[in-house]
């Protein structure tokens, strides 16, 4: 049985990638559900494959679900493609679209077809990871609830450099406050 593997990059830095290896004979939605386990993404939206040539335009449409607005003849289901059978070339690229509003975007590009010699690997699988998935919901959710943002505190007045001095940000200096500081600079 012929085990392809892919790599998928991340569309905004190629350094960022995941190669996953995956039987001839399992579908899109199979390759879609890896994705995004390699990334540590959810699964709660939309997302649609496009087979590509090598300059990444985007061809036939291989979808999750038909979407409104959409001509159902142009496009195939996932659950119905088998990879395999959408291998054209020696180096098939697809562009994978995950979460339409978010545009999470991912390049998909055959690196090898081999026979499956690992029996004890369950398919699809993870088999390299380089650099540090993108966060699918931001800092929070790498942070965790207990994340804080921080606030900085800038003195904008016109005749301020925009900065303040450390623990002026709800003091104000009075009388009082110059005389001991005054008195202080004389001592030294």
């Amino acid at each position: 049985m012929a085990v392809l593997k892919f790599r998928i990059y991340f569309e905004e830095d190629d350094s960022i990638y995941r190669d996953i290896a995956i039987k001839h004979i399992q579908n899109f939605v199979d390759l879609h559900e890896a994705i995004l386990t390699a990334y540590g993404f959810d699964k709660k939206h939309k997302a649609t494959f496009f087979r590509s040539n090598d300059f990444w335009q985007k061809g036939k449409k291989i979808t999750l679900e038909f979407y409104e607005n959409e001509n159902t003849s142009s496009c195939q289901l996932m659950q119905d493609s088998i990879v395999g059978n959408e291998i054209k070339e020696p180096n098939q690229k697809f562009i994978y679209l995950y979460d339409f509003n978010k545009n999470w975007t991912f390049l998909v590009e055959l690196i090898s077809v081999s026979k499956e010699e690992n029996i004890k690997l369950s398919y699809p699988a993870l088999v390299r990871i380089e650099g540090i998935a993108p966060s699918q919901y931001g800092l929070k959710s790498i942070l965790g609830e207990r994340f804080a943002e921080v606030e900085e505190k800038y003195d904008l007045n016109k005749d301020s450099d925009g900065y303040g001095e450390e623990g002026d940000e709800n003091e104000t200096e009075t009388s009082d406050d110059v005389t001991v500081n005054e008195e202080n600079e004389e001592e030294a």
